[in-house]
């Protein structure tokens, strides 16, 4: 069995409900622990038979943030962590979304979610 982690990946949207959120783009960043088992063979031959495509999630990923629009954080880590479970590969998931300077006094507001089959 094996964790990845994609970190602080920085990526433009529409987040939020206020008037000016609803036209401006706004980063998040979004971090991902993946729990997938490595096929021996993969291991044996180092190629990638059979094992979960981190690259290939991370640009589904990129592409539903970027042409979503989405009210709420929790939406937003919720279809994430979603689109992440489609692939039978995947044991468990973990999503965190932070939205900087949500809070005037804090760095960010962050969500997390976690599933598992």
């Amino acid at each position: 069995m094996a964790k990845i982690r994609v970190k602080n990946l920085l990526i433009r949207t529409y987040i939020g409900f206020n008037p000016e959120e609803l036209v401006n783009k706004q980063d998040v960043i979004i971090n991902l622990e993946i729990e997938t088992d490595i096929p021996e063979l993969a291991l044996k031959a180092d190629e990638p038979m059979d094992i979960f495509d981190y690259k290939t999630i991370t640009k589904k990923i990129i592409a539903l943030v970027q042409d979503g629009k989405f009210k709420l954080l929790e939406v937003l880590t919720k279809n994430i962590l979603d689109l992440i479970m489609e692939d039978e590969k995947v044991i468990s998931a973990r999503v965190e979304v932070d939205k900087p300077h949500a809070l005037r006094f804090a760095e960010s507001v962050s969500l997390e979610m976690e599933a598992k089959r």
